[in-house]
């Protein structure tokens, strides 16, 4: 038995006890029914770690003595507490006592955590009765079921000849417009549309900005006052997009960076202004709160994602077909789907020599127009002709910006 260990350990398991066991005696002092305080739980967390420090079998018995506790508890206030939780504080004080004598900063991090979800009882039996609906719930089963199930058992190899169709990527972009849904969906819920849905929207554009087009149209779709502030959210997302397309390009090709700042710049630019548009004549108190569609669906994500893996096989084939020169169309088809992947391309080619500087730029341009495109069309399918028109005027104003720098000022 090391005493030392034991001796640094125990002023963690005591903390860990007195820590628990305030919090349940805070939540339950004035009712006859409490039987574990703040003294007993403070003598079970060291009786934990005295009991690790004789060896297994002596822990063993220390826990089946508190186990023996907690059931004699329960037998004594199940009436008046049907509910297990101050039985499981009692078992989870000894073991936190007992993982303090080898690694104490884990076992009072975890007594934290417990102390945090002893202390939240009211705020999360509200949140789970009242605050989140059926719909959403089922909609976050959906989501975790897609993310954490589906997606891990799909094969990371391509299952075409030419090597770009991976279902675990296309299933990831499924994954992707799910989540964007979800992620504007609680946005309105928690922070209302005029300001939620933008930032919901910036954020979600470093995933997937065609999941946030698809996601915030589908959205909009609620009521007539959430089409400016899901189109703000969408354009957004494409500022994020944009970002990352300048970070894709710089790390491949900095000298096409460079060339290409002011019409990045520029871009940018025309996409913030249009999405304060959006927002301007949107009053909070006429937007809705609470959203009464389904926070996602499955079946509009499957269909986006086969849309893209559509366009990659055909960028893909041209490629093949027509080599360099197949090469540019092809990335500029494959925008459309993949603005990132088309940009590593071009950036690729400019950096090897195979593109010039000055063709590249317009490269890049013609990059940002194809995927504004197919964005646009986008927006039109899942969000109607007004949502379709905010968004398709923002993109067509970043190409437009783009465009004429890249004319007006020289490489």
């Amino acid at each position: 038995m090391d005493w030392e260990q034991a001796t640094q350990s125990l002023p963690a398991a005591l903390g860990i006890g007195l820590l628990i066991g305030a919090v349940r005696e805070r939540q339950h002092g004035n009712a006859t029914t409490l039987q574990a305080g703040v003294r007993t739980h403070a003598l079970l967390a060291l009786m934990g770690t005295v009991g690790i420090a004789f060896g297994q079998a002596v822990f063993l018995v220390v826990l089946l003595a508190a186990a023996l506790l907690a059931w004699s508890s329960y037998r004594i206030t199940a009436r008046a507490d049907p509910g297990l939780t101050g039985e499981i504080a009692l078992l989870l004080t000894v073991l936190l006592g007992g993982l303090a004598f080898d690694a104490p900063e884990l076992a009072a991090a975890l007594g934290v955590v417990v102390a945090i979800l002893l202390w939240a009882k009211a705020p999360l039996a509200r949140l789970s009765r009242d605050v989140i609906s059926d719909q959403e719930m089922r909609d976050a089963l959906l989501l975790a079921a897609s993310a954490l199930v589906v997606l891990p058992l799909l094969p990371d190899e391509a299952i075409d000849p030419w090597g770009v169709l991976v279902p675990s990527k296309l299933w990831q972009i499924v994954v992707l417009v799910m989540g964007v849904g979800m992620l504007g969906h609680l946005a309105l819920r928690m922070v209302g549309a005029r300001w939620g849905l933008p930032m919901a929207g910036f954020f979600s554009g470093f995933a997937s900005s065609t999941a946030a087009v698809a996601g915030f149209g589908r959205g909009s779709r609620v009521a007539a006052v959430l089409v400016g502030p899901s189109a703000s959210a969408a354009l957004l997302a494409n500022l994020a997009s944009l970002m990352l397309f300048a970070a894709v390009i710089g790390t491949t090709s900095p000298a096409l960076l460079r060339a290409s700042a002011w019409p990045l710049l520029a871009a940018a630019l025309a996409l913030l202004a249009f999405s304060l548009l959006g927002l301007r004549h949107v009053k909070e108190e006429a937007v809705p709160r609470t959203a009464t569609a389904k926070a996602l669906r499955l079946g509009h994500a499957v269909m986006i994602a086969l849309v893209i893996a559509a366009v990659l096989l055909v960028s893909e084939w041209l490629r093949q077909v027509f080599g360099q020169a197949g090469a540019l169309v092809g990335a500029t088809i494959a925008a459309l789907g993949e603005l990132h992947a088309a940009a590593a391309g071009i950036a690729s080619l400019n950096a090897s020599g195979g593109l010039q500087l000055d063709a590249a730029r317009w490269g890049v341009v013609a990059l940002l127009a194809s995927a504004s495109l197919a964005k646009s069309v986008l927006a039109f399918a899942s969000g109607g002709p007004r949502y379709g028109v905010a968004v398709g005027a923002g993109l067509a104003a970043m190409v437009a910006g783009a465009a004429a720098t890249t004319w007006l000022v020289p490489a």
